[in-house]
């Protein structure tokens, strides 16, 4: 079986583990909290390398425009400052990860944690060259964030154990997966992963 060795100039990227993409959230992704502690094991890995944690957070203001109650498409979710907001209880961020905050503009959607965000620029400084990208949810957020992972140049690797999708319409969650193949993305599981 390949292997790939996790380096210090690699990231894990955790996409949206917060607690209104839970079950029982405002927003839920079905089994979204399944996924936290194959999350909690790549963490470990990541640290043990030296690299770069990320984790990306919707981060609302109340009259969000992807917000129903304004006409977008989605129930009000992850409102700054809220219980919603915050990341999922059992996720072990390190006290150095890099949160990244998106959708913060009332009048703008931003679904990629590049999207108005120094993202880009973090990694960069960091020397990172490589991403390692989980959360949720597949056919949205980490999509997107994937997707403009590649644009930028970086090599990115979906970790496949450690995302959950909506899935609507039903198949997006798979056309998401083929999508971010496509153009280029590598998917990889914890036991090709060594340190």
């Amino acid at each position: 079986m390949a292997k790939v060795k996790v380096r210090p100039f690699d990231s894990l990227i955790i996409v949206d583990m917060q607690n209104d993409f839970m079950p029982g959230g405002a927003l839920p992704v079905p089994k979204g909290d399944e996924i936290v502690n194959v999350i909690n094991e790549y963490i470990s890995i990541f640290s043990k390398s030296n690299a770069f944690i990320v984790a990306t957070r919707d981060w609302h203001p109340p009259n969000h425009v992807s917000f129903n109650t304004v006409g977008g498409p989605w129930p009000p979710h992850c409102i700054q400052g809220t219980w919603g907001a915050e990341f999922h209880p059992s996720l072990a961020l390190p006290a150095n990860a890099l949160i990244v905050s998106k959708a913060t503009r009332p009048d703008k959607e931003a679904y990629s944690g590049f999207e108005d965000t120094d993202l880009n620029m973090a990694l960069r400084r960091r020397g990172v060259k490589r991403l390692f990208i989980c959360g949720v949810a597949t056919d949205y957020c980490v999509k997107a964030t994937a997707l403009d992972g590649i644009r930028l140049g970086f090599q990115v690797f979906l970790l496949i154990d450690a995302v959950k999708g909506v899935n609507i319409p039903p198949g997006s969650e798979e056309r998401a997966v083929d999508e971010m193949l496509d153009e280029g993305a590598v998917i990889v599981s914890i036991n090709e992963l060594s340190i």
